[in-house]
């Protein structure tokens, strides 16, 4: 078998594009012509000596080959990055304060945390899971250098837009015949209010001409999950980070409403953040962007001009 030395910038150019969800704005981000990125992925496919996109309706979608190679494409340019950090940073050092929502505590902190501090040792990290409204406020404060938050309404000066995220009605993993009994409310678990996900929940059933019933409220994300996997109601989260106890539904199914999209936001303290807090902001927003749905990426209709 032939040794094949893949091309970074080929694959840093494939990467970029299936995580903005389109090659044109990866050509935009990375500097370079749309025809060239074009011509980077076709020379991976020559490289990987198999297809790497098929056709889906109107677009395109990866291959199963093309999946592979998207898993070690980011690895190889995280190992990479990390490793030119480490030679040209090597004196960094100072302190940085790191916000995330709770649904991104366990699906992309540990991952962040690991990856800054094999790079950047000396550089000590504080970071807060809290709500959105409180992260926002914190960033807005100073006391939170970056903070990856969903959007709550408020609109902070620094701030980069990351995706516009599903919304998804959330039950017990074990199905229990309670939760849609026709002719009843519908039992919800929500966080206390003030909770824009508990807005959007009773808005859109009321809009939908159906009733429900508070039955289970938390200040933690961990009560809600625990009140989903007992039964006590339905909630609404995105497909991030949710445990093996409960699972995502399908509306059409449930005889639920549709939910709209939730936007994420990066928030930063200043326009021009420090060299700690940009580099770690650089790895939150690479984790957190692996860490989304496929549907809140891409649409077929962003690929049909990658090749």
């Amino acid at each position: 078998m032939r040794r094949v030395t893949f091309d970074l910038d080929v694959l840093r150019s494939f990467v970029t594009g299936m995580e903005l969800g389109s090659f044109a704005k990866a050509a935009d981000r990375l500097g370079r012509s749309t025809s060239a990125v074009s011509a980077q992925l076709k020379k991976l496919e020559e490289q990987a000596a198999t297809p790497i996109f098929r056709k889906s309706g109107r677009g395109l979608a990866l291959t199963e080959a093309g999946e592979t190679m998207l898993g070690y494409a980011r690895r190889m340019i995280e190992l990479n990055d990390e490793a030119a950090s480490a030679i040209h940073d090597v004196e960094l050092e100072g302190w940085v304060r790191l916000g995330l929502q709770e649904d991104f505590g366990e699906a992309v902190l540990p991952d962040v945390l690991g990856r800054f501090a094999r790079a950047h040792p000396k550089v000590k990290i504080e970071a807060r899971i809290a709500r959105s409204h409180d992260l926002a406020e914190r960033v807005m404060s100073g006391s939170l250098d970056i903070a990856l938050a969903w959007h709550c309404g408020e609109t902070l000066p620094y701030s980069e837009h990351v995706a516009d995220v599903p919304m998804r009605w959330i039950g017990p993993a074990k199905r229990i015949e309670t939760n849609l009994r026709d002719g009843e409310p519908l039992p919800l678990v929500a966080l206390e209010a003030p909770c824009l996900l508990r807005t959007v929940a009773t808005e859109t059933l009321d809009r939908a001409g159906l009733s429900w019933r508070m039955a289970f409220s938390s200040p933690s994300l961990g009560g809600i999950w625990a009140a989903v996997a007992a039964g006590l109601g339905l909630t609404i989260r995105t497909d991030i980070g949710l445990p093996a106890s409960v699972s995502a539904m399908t509306p059409e199914i449930a005889g639920l409403p549709a939910l709209p999209k939730m936007a994420l936001f990066l928030h930063r303290k200043d326009a021009d953040a420090e060299p700690v807090a940009a580099r770690l902001a650089d790895i939150l927003l690479d984790a957190a962007r692996q860490a989304l749905p496929e549907n809140a990426r891409a649409s077929d209709g962003d690929l049909r001009n990658v090749a």
